[in-house]
């Protein structure tokens, strides 16, 4: 995620980490090539784009400008609800070690490790990295052989190992049922970030957008050359700029749980998670923050 305070002018002239300009450079360059060899034309053969009027351009800009934000729209609640979903993962987990304050040091900091181990594998398993290498950090017991779901395995263990201590009378009933309470809050949490991550904006639209913005930059120069000649290149330039890097921009915010510059900071959350653990366990050494590189924090 791109942490940047409000830009200033030089920023606006200057700035490249942070901004999409890198990811449609080579769109912009075939686009200024197009719209050279279009200037050319109109100069060496005047009258050749005469018949071609830019009214077209203009109502098609129009609906392609508002295509192109309910797609984004789209894209940003996708990139939202994640955010809000691991949000939910931290209050839940908070809540879960304050209801434990009552259990013996071992039985709390089984099941405080676990929830580091359950945050640990859904990180993981979002961002398709190894789920059981992620869990084994906080977990001396491995997930089953084939598992299909390891993160939701450590969800199981502990609400197994709550079973075992209203089992034993270590907790009464009334204690159980507020922990369970907090787990299924996880378990909601691992099941709407899987729903994200297993259901992409549909291609045909994606295609669509990308096509029409493409076919769009590429005819507008032909539009324009006869009457600005050189001039041409800076309303090509500016419009292309912004259809390509907004449809760039979407296609980050597809995916909130990439490593995209613009996804979500899944390691800076989990190490929050983990500083909270391992604080309400007495510990004293803990893993620090994670802090942003270059603007970027992960």
């Amino acid at each position: 995620m791109i942490l940047r305070s409000k830009p200033s002018f030089k920023d606006i002239l200057f700035t490249i980490n942070g901004s999409i300009l890198p990811r449609i450079a080579w769109h912009l360059v075939a686009v200024a090539v197009l719209s050279i060899v279009a200037v050319f034309a109109a100069q060496h053969h005047p009258g050749i784009f005469v018949k071609i009027s830019a009214i077209p351009f203009t109502l098609t800009g129009i609906a392609l400008s508002v295509f192109m934000s309910f797609r984004n729209n789209a894209c940003y609640a996708r990139w939202w609800e994640g955010r809000m979903l691991w949000g939910d993962l931290i209050i839940a987990a908070r809540s879960f070690a304050r209801q434990t304050a009552l259990l013996n040091e071992d039985d709390r900091r089984f099941l405080l490790t676990h929830v580091c181990a359950f945050a640990a594998g859904l990180a993981a398993r979002l961002r398709s990295e190894d789920e059981a290498a992620a869990i084994a950090r906080w977990s001396d017991t491995a997930p089953s052989e084939n598992s299909p779901n390891p993160t939701n395995e450590v969800l199981d263990r502990i609400g197994r190992h709550c079973i075992t201590l209203m089992q034993t009378h270590r907790i009464d009933a009334i204690h159980y049922s507020v922990l369970e309470t907090q787990l299924s809050a996880l378990a909601r949490v691992q099941g709407g970030c899987e729903r994200i991550a297993m259901t992409p904006v549909p291609f045909a639209y994606s295609l669509l957008l990308h096509r029409t913005a493409l076919i769009f930059c590429i005819t507008l120069p032909f539009a324009l050359a006869g009457s600005l000649d050189w001039w041409t290149l800076l309303p090509v330039l500016l419009v292309a700029y912004t259809f390509f890097g907004l449809e760039a921009l979407g296609h980050q915010l597809e995916d909130p749980f990439g490593l995209e510059p613009n996804a979500l900071p899944l390691g800076a959350m989990l190490r929050t998670v983990e500083r909270d653990m391992l604080s309400l366990l007495g510990e004293t050494e803990l893993p620090e923050p994670v802090q942003p590189r270059n603007h970027v924090l992960d």
